[in-house]
């Protein structure tokens, strides 16, 4: 066990009061800053006021495996540099060339799965990110469930050996994505939650958040399709967010993807950072 000291003054209640304010982190995607798998995104990330960033892993396409300039040792050190430079954590990264490419069809997905454990496993990052997407979307498509479990246990197995977390985005209502991963049952796969998926289909995001409960939730895409900025969304009350969290003894990253104003949504800087310090304000 470590050794820490308390300032004076400082209580025992004081200091457990400060971790409780301090269990949610605020995190934007890479890919949705136009930096993906560019050094440049940690500065880019401090200066919209972000903790951490989600990096990609980089494109997919027809290649055998990721387009990951972080698997050179040389380049990978960099990353770390600067992300410690500018007080940048990596929260987690993400294989976002699945929601275009089938996990369920595509022969080399135990390569590309591992070489995304690899590279986690050298920045010491703890969670990465797998989408179904459109094409293993198990509720459209159920005849690919048998599958789509079936290499979840096996990409479990590689997840649980390397101590990290394979959170899975799917399109399941949480009564259902709960007995998906019950099937599954890993230590290595758990639910990257998305708030778009509830809230597109109309369902209760924070009944939701509450079924699925505390321990199955590795991660929280904090974000809505494009349209309005968190604080101006008729759809979610952030302030329920928070509150519903709590209630779950909830704690970890928030990342935020999309909920860019309509206005003008490729402008990075004016939506991210809107949306970066609302997030701050409701849960810091």
């Amino acid at each position: 066990m470590g050794v820490f000291f308390l300032k004076k003054n400082t209580s025992f209640k004081g200091l457990f009061t400060l971790e409780k304010k301090n269990k949610y982190k605020i995190a934007v995607a890479d890919i949705m800053i136009l930096k993906r798998q560019k050094i440049g995104e940690f500065a880019l990330s401090k200066a919209l006021g972000a903790e951490g960033v989600e990096v990609d892993m980089g494109g997919l396409g027809n290649r055998e495996s990721f387009d990951n300039k972080l698997a050179d040792p040389t380049i990978r050190k960099q990353f770390l540099e600067e992300a410690g430079k500018q007080n940048v954590q990596i929260c987690s990264l993400a294989m976002t060339g699945f929601y275009s490419q089938s996990f369920a069809k595509r022969a080399t997905y135990k390569r590309n799965i591992q070489d995304c454990l690899d590279t986690a496993k050298a920045m010491d990052v703890k969670v990465v990110f797998l989408p179904l997407g459109v094409n293993s979307d198990i509720q459209k498509q159920p005849a690919l469930r048998a599958v789509v479990v079936e290499r979840l246990k096996v990409v479990g197995e590689m997840a649980k050996a390397a101590n990290i977390v394979i959170g899975v985005e799917t399109t399941l209502d949480a009564t259902e994505e709960l007995k998906f991963l019950k099937e599954i049952n890993s230590p290595g796969i758990k639910s990257y939650f998305n708030f778009a998926n509830a809230l597109d289909a109309g369902r209760d995001l924070y009944n939701e958040l509450m079924i699925l409960g505390k321990d199955n939730i590795c991660q929280i895409h904090c974000t809505d399709t494009d349209g309005y900025w968190l604080q101006n969304d008729p759809k979610m009350d952030m302030k329920k967010v928070k509150k519903t969290l709590d209630e779950m003894n909830w704690g970890g990253w928030l990342v935020i993807e999309r909920s860019r104003d309509a206005k003008d949504p490729r402008n990075v800087k004016y939506n991210f950072t809107a949306n970066t310090s609302y997030m701050k304000k409701i849960f810091k």
